[in-house]
């Protein structure tokens, strides 16, 4: 069939080739119309009536006027509209691009809202600014997000943003919407799979056929390509053939054509913002479970969805996330029942295990509003003291352990927004009271939004043990205002123990 194909693409191509009057444009899209309107424009005089030398303006020719591109508007991000005044395009999309990921939930937050946040676009190619972003929202997991912020910013604009709109697409499997907007603009596919894949979801298979033959003649279409989109074309006709290996790199295209052909590609081995594709139905629990925690991990899921997975269904099997998901479900039903005997019997094995996964902050704020009718003792009153923390109760848990509060001065200090001068026993508790003392480190001369990505930068220095630094991205946040942040990160770190 493969061969019939490229037959025809040939035969269509010479005979293209033949029936040409004159050379093909250099440029392919320049239309018919479009080159009868430059041979009719009227032509300038050769001669200028004066010597004086003419004004001239500059501006970038693959850039478009910025536009306030963002999904939060400032009076809901709290931030201004000159957050970027100041930087540049390129540099702000450097940045972000070699930033690390927060690994601090309270800056996690703060980092989506930079990401979001509706301003004034910085100076420079804006377009790189905001393909940044929507990769930043990539690697952080954020699907809806990325896909809308890409989406605000134009899929038609470039072969660059129908990339990003394509990829995007296909893992939320949504990908009608850039098959469509390839059918308006054909030029913006710079890989011929993409036209391929469209043409046969589409219905129109012998486009497709005609297209990939054209494509394998051609060597567009790398081999290994050019293998699982004509299994994707007809199944039939290689039934019974051994399987086709899996790229080492797989894209987004490769997923879901191996899913397509019956050889799905396991998310667990792929990037992060692949783990949205295993939230679906169609995937088994236990891939759904461990989506959830991937994307949890990074803020990128919302804490009642994460839950809702977890309670979904019973456990069948025991071992691994089986016996976080039970701890979990024992502890909601506790919860739920209003028994403060089942919640002491259930609470401390639920908490080790959800802090063993990195979710402490997302149960916490899920479970923290619900633990102030339960007065506990012991360990479960140890760790009730510390998840309400966590999750915003601080009066509740300093109402009801009073005698624990007493024992971390510094946590409440931090979590009720005071400074006393509590015992410090450890470089880190040392490092976060001197952030705290006095005001908050004065912002340098670039824009608040470099700024932020600097505070955070440091911080994360500090998570993985640069106290000094620790000391500096903290101080800093408090000095260009986020004092409330400051404080959680700083009460995340220390009873999360995410710094050494």
């Amino acid at each position: 069939m493969r061969t019939s194909a490229i037959t025809i693409a040939g035969v269509i191509w010479a005979s293209c080739a033949v029936a040409q009057d004159r050379p093909l444009s250099a440029i392919d899209w320049l239309s018919e119309e479009a080159l009868s309107a430059i041979e009719q424009e009227t032509i300038e005089p050769s001669v200028t009536a004066s010597g004086a030398v003419p004004g001239v303006s500059v501006a970038p020719l693959d850039d478009e006027a910025g536009r306030r591109i963002g999904l939060v508007p400032s009076d809901i991000t709290g931030l201004p509209d000159d957050l970027w005044a100041g930087a540049q395009a390129e540099v702000i999309a450097r940045r972000l691009g070699s930033m690390s990921k927060p690994t601090i939930p309270a800056l996690q937050t703060l980092y989506y809202t930079l990401l979001l946040a509706e301003a004034d676009p910085p100076s420079g190619a804006t377009t790189r600014f905001d393909l940044a972003r929507v990769d930043a929202l990539t690697r952080l997991g954020a699907l809806d997000p990325a896909l809308d912020l890409i989406i605000q910013a134009g899929p038609d604009r470039s072969p660059d943003h129908f990339r990003r709109f394509m990829d995007l697409s296909l893992i939320a499997g949504r990908e009608a919407q850039a098959c469509a907007v390839l059918a308006a603009n054909p030029h913006l596919a710079r890989d011929e799979a993409f036209r391929v894949f469209c043409g046969a979801r589409g219905g129109d298979w012998d486009t497709a056929v005609l297209l990939l033959g054209t494509s394998e003649a051609l060597e567009v279409v790398p081999a290994p390509r050019a293998d699982v989109l004509a299994r994707f074309l007809d199944p039939e006709l290689y039934e019974g053939e051994p399987d086709l290996a899996i790229p080492e790199r797989p894209d987004p295209l490769d997923f879901r054509l191996f899913e397509a052909i019956g050889t799905p590609i396991p998310t667990r081995v792929l990037p992060r913002i692949f783990a949205n594709a295993d939230l679906g139905d169609r995937a088994g629990w236990k891939a759904q479970l461990e989506a959830a925690e991937r994307l949890s991990e990074t803020g990128a899921l919302p804490e009642n969805r994460l839950l809702g997975i977890y309670t979904g269904r019973r456990p069948a099997a025991s071992g691994g996330i089986w016996d976080r998901v039970e701890a979990v479900q024992r502890l909601d039903l506790a919860l739920g029942a209003q028994s403060t005997d089942a919640v002491a019997k259930t609470l401390p094995e639920a908490w080790a295990s959800i802090r063993a996964s990195r979710l402490a902050v997302p149960f916490a704020n899920l479970f923290a509003p619900r633990l102030k009718d339960h007065a506990l003792t012991g360990l479960p009153a140890n760790t009730a003291f510390e998840m309400m923390l966590l999750g915003g109760a601080t009066d509740d848990a300093v109402r009801l352990y009073p005698d624990r509060a007493q024992r971390a001065p510094l946590l409440v200090d931090l979590a009720q927004g005071q400074q006393t001068n509590p015992p410090l026993t450890t470089p880190v508790e040392e490092t976060i009271y001197a952030a705290f003392s006095g005001p908050g480190d004065a912002p340098g001369a670039s824009s608040l939004g470099m700024s932020l990505l600097d505070a955070l930068d440091a911080v994360e220095a500090g998570v993985m043990g640069d106290v000094a630094q620790l000391r500096t991205g903290l101080s800093r946040l408090r000095g260009l205002g986020f004092e409330d942040r400051a404080r959680k990160a700083a009460l995340q770190i220390l009873i999360l123990g995410a710094a050494t």
